[in-house]
């Protein structure tokens, strides 16, 4: 879809001054792909029928060591499939265990929800 800069920019204003300035006003030092289960499943409470999934298990993890035996135990598990088991193990390897998200240290559920 093509826009001239001058309806870009009416449509959006802070978006076009950051274009125009190079600079970021938000930072994004996670990524999440791929992943197979839906982080946007509505529930009234939300640890109610919440699972933790592979990546929820990884960040709880302080380095790749134990981020690589996270996977290797749920591949072996059947937990996750090798397919996406390989996807884990390339961002890990490229990008570092706090790819993922932040730590998630002791009582995170309890303060989260």
């Amino acid at each position: 879809m093509r826009m001239d800069k001058k309806r870009f920019k009416k449509l959006f204003p802070h978006l076009a001054e950051e274009m125009n300035h190079k600079e970021s006003k938000v930072t994004i030092n996670s990524i999440r792909s791929g992943t197979p289960t839906e982080e946007t499943a509505a529930y009234p409470d939300k640890t109610i029928g919440f699972i933790p999934d592979a990546i929820d298990f990884i960040r709880r993890c302080d380095n790749k060591k134990q981020a690589q035996e996270i996977i290797d135990y749920l591949r072996t598990r059947g937990e996750i499939s090798q397919q996406y088991a390989k996807k884990l193990e390339d961002q890990l390897r490229k990008r570092g265990v706090r790819s993922f998200g932040p730590k998630k240290e002791e009582g995170y559920y309890l303060k989260r929800f």
